[in-house]
């Protein structure tokens, strides 16, 4: 596996040694775990040449957020990479990616960043959309790879992707659980054994909503109600949203009759996780 630091050297490497080459790429914040692992393997079966980026993003990070103590582990993740399929291994620097006075950044409108993450972290889509777009822009993938859990960072992506004309396609790959069913997530570390235990009532709580959806269940305001009883089992954290909205559209509905995001973020007291479940429409 090759490792390149700067974006000069990964653009030379990447004309010159794989221009007619099916790149599949993986981006990520670092601190591998499993669910990143997955997205690597499925990217390995579908391509010819697979890039792994990690990169700890300060713009989509807000005043008293996370950043400082993100986890990080670049040689784990040097190794879980190589491991799961990486030929070409990206790590900038800030300042590769943000050089100079750096003042140009991409942005998106509407509902789709109203509610959820958009609402709670402002300025958070707009540091997330500015990263991927210019990773996009450096390595020239066919195909790019995003878990499911992060749901409405996806749809942003996907919405940027479309309406700025890249030629490529975004696979969304399914949400890696622990036995428990907690989410696999980086910030996972963070968490204090007590919390780890509480950590699962997350799943817990989106899986009742799922289980009284499908027997008939379909009003967002009854649902919601069953949401917000089961999230009061966690008494270790701070419920910032729990919500249901159109997974296409990103709207509130009184009844769910299209495909609808079912989505949670919990603060604990060094880890803020999110989770999401798809209540899937009948009607195709």
């Amino acid at each position: 596996m090759d490792k390149i630091y700067t974006v000069g050297d990964l653009k030379r490497y990447l004309k010159d040694r794989y221009n007619s080459t099916r790149i599949g790429f993986v981006p990520t914040m670092g601190y591998l775990h499993e669910g990143h692992c997955s997205l690597i393997e499925r990217a390995k079966s579908e391509n010819d040449l697979v890039v792994t980026s990690v990169f700890v993003n300060p713009s989509q990070f807000g005043p008293g957020e996370d950043f400082e103590t993100y986890p990080r582990d670049l040689i784990g993740d040097i190794s879980l990479a190589k491991e799961a399929g990486t030929d070409l291994f990206f790590h900038p620097s800030p300042q590769e990616m943000y050089p100079g006075n750096c003042s140009t950044f991409v942005e998106i409108k509407g509902d789709i960043v109203n509610h959820l993450c958009g609402s709670s972290r402002p300025g958070h889509f707009k540091g997330v959309t500015t990263v991927v777009a210019k990773l996009l822009n450096i390595v020239k993938p066919n195909n790019v790879y995003f878990g499911a859990k992060d749901a409405q960072q996806v749809a942003v992506i996907k919405k940027m992707v479309k309406e700025l004309f890249f030629d490529l396609n975004i696979i969304e790959c399914p949400t890696v659980r622990e036995l428990d069913g907690l989410a696999k997530s980086s910030r996972n570390t963070n968490l204090a054994p007590e919390e780890r235990i509480q950590a699962p009532l997350i799943y817990k709580a989106l899986s009742r909503v799922e289980g009284e959806f499908k027997k008939g269940l379909h009003s967002t305001d009854a649902l919601l109600e069953i949401l917000k009883d089961s999230l009061e089992e966690i008494t270790l954290g701070e419920v910032d949203y729990g919500d249901i909205l159109d997974k296409e559209t990103f709207t509130k509905t009184d009844e769910i009759k299209n495909d609808a995001l079912v989505a949670v973020a919990v603060k604990f007291k060094n880890a803020r996780l999110i989770d999401n479940i798809t209540l899937k429409s009948e009607v195709e």
